[in-house]
């Protein structure tokens, strides 16, 4: 039996309400603020993402052998060539293309977290 499980995946960020906008079309569903400085995005499918005010944020540094990027969203797409594209239209950046036939690609959302797109 199991100790617990997964409630929320929370983000820090310098504005919660702009990365919840870029997840939110990127994931679908639709986000409302909580608390002051935190904001949920709910109705799409996986676990609810959070997004937390941090006025001292400082992106994860990727790749980077002296300090850890700690995490990174996994998201599976139907379309890589697709979805790179509309990611990037909603202010993504790429981190990692890869060679081709390459089956997944890194970027960094709006906030600086990497995040990748694997096809499924």
């Amino acid at each position: 039996m199991a100790l617990a499980k997964l409630g929320t995946v929370a983000l820090d960020c310098p504005d919660p309400h702009a990365l919840a906008a870029f997840y939110a079309e990127v994931l679908g569903g639709t986000f409302k603020e909580e608390d002051e400085g935190w904001v949920t995005l709910t109705g799409h499918e996986g676990t609810p993402l959070a997004f937390q005010e941090a006025p001292g944020h400082v992106p994860p540094k990727w790749p980077s052998v002296d300090a850890s990027q700690q995490f990174h969203l996994d998201l599976t797409v139907e379309d890589l060539d697709a979805s790179e594209a509309a990611v990037l239209a909603l202010g993504a950046k790429l981190l990692d293309k890869g060679e081709a036939g390459r089956t997944w690609r890194v970027f960094a959302d709006p906030a600086g977290h990497p995040f990748c797109l694997c096809a499924c």
